[in-house]
């Protein structure tokens, strides 16, 4: 299947390239890129020298398109491309949230096609593999949520965890972009971590609404405190998420109930020590490790991925074999960069 990269100058943009290099069922045939138009993609990143391609200000002749640009542009983008009936997985926040006044307040801008909302998926595979695989149009979560909902998902299914929820995340520099900014340059950022968008993330919305999805009936709605911190490394996430247990439960129990929620998911491994993001570096895997902190009662439950991957290029990958009716591991299995 031939498919299309929209906005490849971006990390995300780029990791697609090279994920797909070695994919067995997708061809990258057309890559854009509005400040590289005309340049060849070997000669912006020399380490994709397998592709003869040229970075065009458009595209549109593929069957199947990811889309990386920012939001709103993306969605101006992915809409006519739906409308003529091709499969697209934007990584963009454009089609996360279900409600549009939440977007808008969220991003500060108006949406530029509320009407594809109540069709387009939430790209989580593990949650939504059946409707992932049904829809033309996928909302590629973002990595903060993906670490987050993954973690706390079969302790919010099975109502042990409160609906106040505390999220204490790291994230790899990556994540911010290739544009530097006064935070993300070396000098900034080497030997340095900090907290930032203490008031509210753009990505709690999204984490609040996938949660809420999941609670028992009768449970109270979900509320939760979201802190990310920038920590001088290149990739990965780190999330901490602490909860009340609701009910008593053994830490023995809460690592089979992790491990009965997620045995058939190829890309989620749960562990009984705390993971580290390096075990994810440059794949799709994601570790979780519940855990009962027996002297307050708490639960705090762990996972690592690669912001990049599992948090943007690797799951949309995911989504689109399961579109297309490929395996979802196909062109993924791959191991982590380690050391």
């Amino acid at each position: 299947m031939k498919v299309g990269i929209i906005g490849v100058t971006g990390n995300a943009g780029a990791e697609l390239a090279r994920l797909l290099l070695k994919h067995p069922e997708f061809e990258l045939t057309e890559v854009s890129g509005r400040s590289e138009a005309g340049k060849k993609l070997a000669d912006v990143f020399p380490y994709l020298h397998q592709y003869d391609l040229t970075i065009e200000p458009e595209i549109g002749g593929a069957e199947l398109f990811f889309s990386a640009l920012p939001h709103k542009s993306s969605a101006e983008v992915c809409a006519p491309l739906v409308g003529r009936g091709k499969k697209v997985v934007d990584l963009s926040a454009d089609f996360r949230l279900r409600d549009r006044a939440i977007y808008e307040e969220t991003y500060q801008v108006v949406h530029p096609h509320p009407e594809l909302l109540d069709t387009a998926v939430y790209g989580l595979p593990e949650l939504r593999r059946a409707e992932v695989a049904a829809t033309s149009l996928v909302g590629n979560p973002g990595c903060y949520p993906t670490a987050a909902i993954l973690a706390l998902a079969p302790a919010i299914c099975a109502g042990i965890a409160s609906p106040s929820i505390v999220i204490d995340a790291k994230s790899g520099v990556s994540g911010a972009g290739r544009t530097p900014t006064p935070t993300t340059n070396y000098i900034e950022i080497n030997e340095n971590t900090h907290a930032y968008s203490v008031d509210g993330h753009r990505h709690e919305p999204e984490i609040a609404q996938e949660l809420d999805r999941l609670r028992p009936r009768g449970m109270d709605a979900i509320r939760t405190t979201f802190i990310p911190h920038l920590v001088p490394m290149t990739r990965g996430i780190l999330a901490n998420c602490y909860a009340s247990a609701l009910q008593p439960v053994s830490k023995g129990q809460l690592q089979e109930m992790y491990r009965e929620f997620y045995r058939d998911q190829p890309f989620v491994q749960v562990i009984d020590r705390p993971p580290e993001t390096k075990w994810t570096y440059g794949n799709n895997m994601i570790y979780v490790m519940p855990h009962l902190h027996e002297r307050s009662g708490n639960l705090v439950l762990m996972a690592v991925e690669d912001n990049l991957g599992k948090g943007a290029a690797g799951q949309a990958i995911q989504n689109a074999n399961l579109m297309c009716g490929l395996p979802e591991d196909l062109g993924l299995d791959i191991g982590a960069v380690y050391p």
